[in-house]
């Protein structure tokens, strides 16, 4: 049986051009269910539907769009047991420590917070001028938005119920659903509980519809169709660019999010200090989840030293010694020994891995590579690939200044990292690099490795291109708009400071903090305790307040912390 596809409010028989049937990555068996890979004309009925629903949800109540919103959640748990059960045979990730523990409340959540911003209107980003009474402010975009989930996150980030499904209802547009092939199934079942609540709150017939493949051709169609509003995708560069051509020629929007290695620098000092530490949150970091994140540390920058040598010996040790993951299909196997061998054959030298194989089902050893930092500036374009699963990056660079130096030549990510010491030693080699950094990376954390995002309106998952192809784009949170932006967002980090005596940018970077909304401030790196007097005295701020903004009993506000 093929398994129908979701147009107009009805399950119908696609008009299929071939079939597919998803793998099992633990087993490399087929799942069982076979679905269409659908012809132009599928994709063109669920346009006309989808233009329609758009122009009906305009009349639709914003409380009506928000009780859809949690309703939706509250369906989703209702069934969470088939949910995580099909997701688990499709992706082979664990059930209690990820798809059900982690995953689907991080769902739910998403939805939950998508309702919120409907009922308070916060994503509208209002501007008034009283004086020229002159109004502004984001509104739907017109027709329905394509969204393309990705092989990685089957829930929280899929096609039906992901952050960029729940974001365009959020707005008042219908989505068409393309599932990804990997998990088609889970992708089903949310539109089966979904369309269910449709229909029971009255929502215009093609609110959500759901099409599984299509041919790369029609594909491109469907991007560039006059009738679509936007399109949503994450994948690979290589996909997602093609897609950007032909969406960019009919002046269609897209956001993208393609490719990150999120570099982590690691400085002598924070080396000196915590050198096991930093060891056990890396390989962590990198080997969890078999490194299948978007958020991986794909990048690691440290500074040529004895201790370093030490810390990368610990490093192959544990590589070795650590289990090695299973990938999510062939393909994904096959792009790692593929961006392996590439990354070889830029100059990088094997320390650990770098074979097929050492687990169950579609797997690649724990692998790490090691260049020098004159290596990395000779051939930085190719150095940059991204090999998306367990695998990393050294860079041994000469000095602090050469350092500095690579950071100029990153392409954009979507987070970076500074490790430096907690007492000190780091700060002028700290102050050198973030203004680098900051402008190549969407997210800057401090003495914290990449992979984690929280579910919270002040979060940015997004960068600079290749990370994403628009810098206003975040596919989590709602404090930046998933529409064209004048600026990039950036997430505020508070500057270390490790002096009794504050300098003139340090007053005048609290200044700006303090006078931000908390809510959109993460201060990811908190200030000594024994500073707080100087800091008060000099802003003559409240003690409470201040506490507040920068969280100096806190580290970066890992609520709802999951990894993406």
């Amino acid at each position: 049986m093929i398994q129908p596809i979701l147009i107009d409010n009805q399950w119908q028989v696609a008009n299929a051009v071939s079939t597919f049937q998803p793998v099992n990555p633990i087993t490399k068996e087929p799942t069982g269910e076979t679905y269409p890979v659908s012809s132009l004309s599928d994709i063109e009925q669920a346009l006309k539907i989808g233009a329609a629903a758009s122009e009906k949800l305009l009349s639709v109540p914003t409380d009506q769009l928000a009780l859809f919103l949690e309703s939706y959640a509250d369906a989703v748990e209702d069934n969470r047991k088939q949910i995580v059960e099909m997701a688990n045979r499709e992706t082979g990730y664990p059930i209690e420590t990820r798809l059900d523990g982690v995953e689907l409340p991080r769902t739910t959540n998403q939805l939950r917070q998508s309702a919120q911003a409907v009922r308070n209107r916060s994503w509208v980003h209002p501007v008034i001028d009283t004086t020229a009474n002159i109004r502004s402010m984001y509104a739907a975009l017109d027709g329905p938005v394509l969204v393309f989930g990705p092989n990685n996150f089957p829930l929280a980030f899929g096609s039906a119920s992901g952050g960029d499904f729940a974001a365009a209802i959020a707005a008042g547009n219908p989505v068409i659903a393309k599932a990804n092939s990997s998990h088609p199934g889970t992708t089903r079942l949310f539109a089966e509980i979904a369309l269910s609540v449709i229909k029971d709150l009255g929502l215009p017939s093609g609110t959500l519809q759901l099409i599984y493949r299509t041919p790369h051709d029609v594909g491109v169609r469907l991007v560039s169709h006059p009738s679509v509003g936007a399109t949503g995708y994450t994948g690979s560069r290589e996909a997602g660019l093609v897609l950007k051509k032909a969406a960019d020629l009919a002046g269609k929007p897209i956001y993208l999010e393609l490719s990150s290695i999120n570099p982590v620098v690691i400085l002598p000092g924070a080396l000196e200090e915590r050198e096991d530490e930093i060891a056990e949150e890396f390989v962590i970091s990198c080997l969890l989840g078999t490194g299948q994140f978007c958020t991986n540390p794909g990048l690691v920058i440290l500074q040529t030293s004895a201790q370093t040598n030490t810390f990368i010996q610990k490093l192959v040790q544990q590589f070795n010694s650590a289990p090695v993951g299973s990938l999510l299909s062939k393909s994904v196997e096959e792009g790692m020994g593929s961006a392996v061998q590439n990354l070889q054959s830029a100059g990088a030298e094997l320390l650990a891995g770098g074979q097929p194989g050492g687990g169950v089902g579609f797997c690649y050893q724990n692998t790490l590579l090691q260049v020098s930092g004159d290596q990395f500036l000779s051939n930085a374009e190719h150095l940059q690939e991204e090999a998306f699963g367990n695998e990393s990056l050294l860079v041994l660079a000469d000095s602090i200044e050469q350092i500095c130096q690579i950071l100029r030549r990153l392409e954009g990510n979507l987070t970076g990292t500074i490790y430096s010491a907690e007492g000190g030693d780091d700060d002028a080699a700290y102050n050198q690099l973030v203004p680098i950094l900051r402008r190549k990376v969407g997210r800057l954390l401090n003495d914290k490795m990449p992979t984690g995002v929280a579910i919270s309106a002040a979060m940015n998952h997004g960068g600079p291109y290749p990370a994403t192809a628009h810098p206003g784009f975040t596919a989590v949170g709602h404090a930046v708009p998933r529409k064209p932006a004048v600026s990039r967002p950036i997430n505020l980090v508070a500057q270390p400071l490790c002096t009794s005596e504050l300098n003139a940018r340090e007053i005048h970077l609290l200044r700006t903090l303090l006078a931000a909304n908390p809510i959109y401030v993460q201060a990811m790196r908190p200030v000594p305790l024994r500073h707080v007097g100087p800091i008060i005295g000099a802003l003559g701020g409240d003690r409470r307040e201040l506490l507040s903004v920068l969280r100096i009993q806190g580290h970066d506000g890992d609520n709802d912390q999951s990894n993406d």
